[in-house]
């Protein structure tokens, strides 16, 4: 049996039929892995029942009210209240208290280490992505396969009773990957994971991007973007306090802290596992680790890039690996659960 299970979801219909699903389907997830980390109950006393946590929801509601209305359909499915949920999903918008203890602290600022990878000839755009967490959530996570009642289809990894968006795909064509980053700037505004939720809705690259250059966001991610249509790739610094874009011509990675030197002024914590990977992962790219493909870089166990939990000074897991392989007409997509368990998911998805 898999020690890393990614349960496929699939549902068709509104909002709140979609966050249901996703409820349900991670109920377990949630109450034995989210409900007893030390981060959710850190957030949970500091942080519920606040007026700050209020003003992300007003702000959500106003810029997303489908997106919220999700939100409410995973506290259904998942049996929990609302704001239980909501503030999970906040979890990166919200500061952890200063006495947390430091092993909670590096949970939280935890992150992936994605490859960008631009077309050759005929040959695809790639994005690839390590989406790494707290171990508590390994097999613990979802693979969600949507039909709306508006907007593009699309397929997405989700953690428990969390809006999807960590990485996906739609059948505009858009693929997203995302990075944690911990950058002192954290503002009332749209929660990041709702941005992330938007971004699945797009109709291609330069609406996801004007959706990323929205002054109201609460807190923000590295994102690698992708459009099937043009394989144009883009890697995008969005912290609440700016975005920055990089059109992309060379292979590169990106791991969990902000490099572009729009920020060089913004305070950010940066740990000692997102730079040796970032080190490692530039450092094979150069000596050409990827004709062996993204695996090659992503599956690294001496840096380590891989994580393991007990090797990573982070104490990280990865959880899934996915590589995206974006043709003009096409998405072809492939999810490992471990080295050891490849295309444990995979398919492809029209561009229509």
């Amino acid at each position: 049996m898999s020690r890393n299970s990614i349960p496929r979801v699939r549902v068709k219909g509104d909002p709140f039929s979609i966050g249901f699903a996703i409820g349900r389907a991670s109920e377990f997830g949630f109450l034995e892995g989210a409900l007893r980390t030390d981060q959710y109950r850190a957030l949970d006393a500091r942080w519920r029942g606040s007026e700050y946590l209020k003003t992300l929801e007003s702000a959500a509601r106003v810029a997303y009210p489908r997106i919220v209305r999700e939100i409410e359909g995973i506290a259904a499915g998942a049996g929990q209240d609302f704001e239980a949920i909501f503030l999970w999903n906040c979890r990166g918008d919200l500061r952890l208290p200063e006495d947390v203890p430091p092993a909670t602290k590096a949970v939280a600022a935890t992150g992936c280490t994605s490859l960008l990878i631009p077309a050759e000839g005929d040959g695809p755009a790639v994005i690839a992505h390590n989406e790494d967490g707290a171990a508590e959530f390994l097999g613990a996570c979802l693979w969600v396969e949507v039909e709306p009642d508006e907007g593009p289809a699309w397929k997405s990894f989700a953690y428990p009773a969390t809006l999807a968006g960590d990485f996906g795909l739609n059948e505009a064509g858009l693929v997203q990957a995302n990075n944690n980053i911990s950058p002192n700037d954290l503002q009332p505004g749209v929660p990041r994971r709702i941005i992330c939720r938007a971004i699945l809705d797009a109709g291609g690259l330069d609406e996801a991007l004007e959706i990323l250059k929205r002054k109201d966001r609460a807190c923000g991610f590295h994102h690698n973007l992708g459009e099937a249509k043009t394989r144009r790739l883009v890697s995008v610094e969005a912290p609440a306090s700016g975005c920055a874009v990089r059109e992309v011509a060379s292979p590169r990675a990106h791991a969990n802290h902000l490099l572009f030197e729009e920020f060089d002024g913004l305070e950010q914590t940066i740990t000692l596992s997102s730079r040796k990977r970032q080190e490692a992962a530039d450092r094979m790219i150069a000596k050409g680790a990827l004709a062996g493909g993204p695996e090659a870089v992503l599956f690294d166990e001496t840096t380590p890039i891989y994580g393991n939990k007990d090797r990573r000074d982070d104490k990280a897991q990865t959880l899934a690996t996915s590589v995206f392989a974006l043709f003009p007409d096409r998405v072809e997509w492939r999810v490992h659960a471990a080295p050891s368990e490849c295309d444990a998911l995979s398919g492809t998805m029209r561009v229509v």
